[in-house]
């Protein structure tokens, strides 16, 4: 696992986060862990799939992409968490299956949720322009946080 903080200048990181909670960007809800998921739910902006760009917003992005320059792109997806009463952590997943995909998590505010992995105590605290790298088949969580009122994560799945 790699952590790299202040990944991008300021001003990128505030141009993404000023506009994604502007009224200019659409968000939807979807489960945390999978889509039907009826015990967590998560509004979702879904800039990749299916080999495409699906969002008009992609550029707002680019200046990630372009420092951790993947070969290919799986997905690519911003999530936000609102404020809880308490830390709920969420179950563990993975990103994919393969072994040869690598997933990134860029943090764009700081809050006291955090990411835990399975095989590890350590839990990684969200830390705006932050990025964490790891293979995406590693087991992980999420959580909320109550201290903020949202957890803004951008998750990148890519070779």
């Amino acid at each position: 696992m790699e952590i790299i903080d202040n990944y991008i200048d300021d001003k990128h990181l505030n141009n993404i986060k000023n506009f994604v909670l502007s009224n200019n960007f659409d968000w939807y809800l979807q489960g945390v862990t999978f889509d039907n998921d009826t015990n967590y739910k998560q509004f979702v902006h879904i800039f990749y799939k299916n080999h495409n760009f699906t969002s008009i917003h992609k550029e707002l992005i680019y200046p990630i992409l372009d420092k951790i320059n993947p070969l290919t792109i799986f997905r690519i997806k911003l999530n936000l968490l609102t404020k809880t009463n308490t830390i709920i952590e969420h179950p563990f997943h993975h990103d994919h299956t393969s072994e040869n995909l690598t997933s990134s998590i860029f943090y764009l505010n700081k809050n006291n949720g955090y990411t835990r992995f399975k095989h590890s105590k350590n839990k990684i605290a969200s830390k705006a322009n932050r990025l964490i790298t790891f293979k995406s088949n590693e087991l992980h969580s999420g959580t909320t946080c109550t201290d903020e009122e949202f957890r803004l994560v951008l998750n990148i799945v890519y070779v």
